[in-house]
């Protein structure tokens, strides 16, 4: 009798965007729909959202959004109380242990795909 049993993993996190600093979001956009294919999910005068077909590019003025990691996790608010933002998503910014900034978004906050 073959008593194999499997063990299920648990689900890994995932990682919805990486922000990087620029001086011109607009300019940025346009750069970066020439170079690649992409699709702008968001813009205004001091981030954008690019989609790719397996991550998100957040382009970000500094003064109002740090270069990050988002990762979107079950339990965001263990990091700290969160806050809405204008495109719906609930978060909280937090630095790991080399002051990297990382922003914990609450999973039930954003949109699939």
């Amino acid at each position: 009798m073959n008593t194999t049993t499997t063990t299920e993993q648990p689900a890994l996190d995932n990682i919805h965007h990486l922000a990087i600093a620029v001086t011109d979001v607009t300019a940025s956009v346009a750069w970066y729909q020439a170079q690649f294919k992409c699709d702008v999910a968001y813009q205004d005068a001091t981030w954008a959202l690019l989609k790719f077909a397996n991550i998100s590019l957040a382009l970000v003025i500094p003064a109002q959004h740090p270069p990050h990691i988002g990762f979107v996790v079950d339990d965001a608010a263990r990091f700290g109380e969160l806050t809405t933002h204008r495109d719906g998503t609930r978060s909280v910014y937090v630095n790991d242990p080399d002051g990297n900034a990382l922003e914990m978004m609450a999973r039930d906050s954003v949109r699939a795909g």
